[in-house]
């Protein structure tokens, strides 16, 4: 299968399977041409990773997931606990939104909404300090080696 044909049956644009080859997460075979040729395996892998993608699963946490997958000794806790992780840091940033939407009603609640050129959402914007973004750094032990994984 070419290309247009594996990204039209998995539901990937082209330019995100040519993207998961370039960082080694598919390997298609390469003809004389220079052309891509999928495999039904590669078709796989894009499927898995599309829909371990749409869980919000990381880059690093497909790779994980993927490698996983292809070790037929794989214990199903090590998958098991690379869910539970990525759902924990879900719910953490679940908070961190709640969070965010509630400051931001009171300080909607707030403003008066006038031709007056006070603002408290102006001003708590000008006084609060820098937040970081949400991230889920984590470290996980699979097969008695350490791996870190991110958000990104």
């Amino acid at each position: 299968m070419n290309i247009g044909d594996v990204s039209r049956i998995s539901g990937l644009p082209a330019k995100t399977i040519r993207y998961y080859e370039d960082i080694g997460l598919v390997a298609p075979l390469r003809g004389d041409n220079g052309y891509r040729a999928f495999r039904e395996s590669d078709l796989h892998k894009l499927a898995f990773l599309g829909r371990a993608r749409s869980l919000g699963f990381s880059i690093e946490a497909c790779r994980t997931l993927l490698t996983l997958y292809d070790d037929k000794s794989r214990a199903s806790g090590d998958v098991k606990g690379v869910a539970q992780e990525h759902l924990a840091c879900i719910d953490r940033k679940l908070e961190e939104l709640t969070e965010m939407r509630r400051t931001l009603a009171h300080l909607i609640d707030a403003c008066a909404g006038d031709h007056r050129p006070d603002c408290p959402i102006l001003a708590d914007l000008a006084a609060a300090p820098g937040r970081p973004e949400p991230h889920c750094d984590r470290q996980v032990v699979l097969g008695g080696r350490r791996d870190l994984l991110s958000a990104g």
